[in-house]
């Protein structure tokens, strides 16, 4: 008698939680250069099939699991969500980075780099605050008092986090660019080596590591 096996392969990040995926990222790491390993890794932690019940899908439905899963981890672009309602609370995106508090502006600084990893949520609950009010399309948060609560972003999806995080690395993308513009226009000769300088100083990240994934299990 066969044995019916249901399987609910996720289409993107929203029902992937930041606790899932730091675990995900952390399991990844252990298997170094091991393909099978990782891609079992990725089916335990987004199918919930354990490593012994992968090896009994038949060929066919395993290729289209591991397509699917493939191309939604490989996705390089993400549009902020400047909304996230966490237990009946509504947090809104800092509405003006131009006037975060300094406070804020410290505090995120502490981190080396803006990535997504066990100081994620430090930075999520900085920059996402309850709102205060909203009129039209403009909207009032809180003030950063330094002693935000964290852990209710660990249960937030991947799709609002990776949101936050392209912002910050489009953000930077346009400022290499309008630097090198600047460089160029005012200064005829220019190192040969600045954009590389420029590009591993400003850049955030470009991808992460479950995009390396993708590349080296295809």
């Amino acid at each position: 008698m066969k044995q019916i096996l249901e399987i609910n392969v996720p289409n993107d990040y929203s029902a992937i939680t930041l606790t899932k995926f730091l675990q995900l990222q952390k399991d990844l790491k252990v298997y170094g250069d091991d393909e099978e390993a990782k891609l079992a890794t990725l089916f335990y932690h987004l199918c919930n099939v354990e490593p012994g019940i992968m090896s009994k899908i038949d060929t066919a439905t395993f290729i289209q699991i591991k397509e699917q899963l493939l191309s939604f981890i490989a996705r390089e672009q993400f549009d902020l969500i400047p909304f996230v309602t966490i237990d009946g609370v509504e947090y809104g995106f800092e509405p003006n980075l131009s006037e975060i508090a300094y406070g804020a502006y410290v505090d995120i600084s502490k981190f080396d780099e803006l990535n997504i990893n066990e100081n994620w949520e430090k930075v999520m609950a900085i920059l996402y605050r309850p709102v205060k009010k909203k009129i039209g399309k403009l909207y009032e948060i809180e003030q950063y008092t330094g002693n935000e609560p964290t852990e209710h972003w660990r249960e937030v999806n991947m799709q609002v986090h990776f949101g936050c995080l392209f912002f910050f690395i489009n953000l930077s993308k346009i400022l290499l660019k309008n630097t090198l513009k600047s460089l160029i226009q005012n200064q005829p000769e220019i190192p040969h080596n600045i954009k590389s300088i420029l590009a591993a100083s400003g850049a955030l990240i470009n991808q992460s590591s479950l995009f390396a994934v993708e590349n080296s299990l295809k």
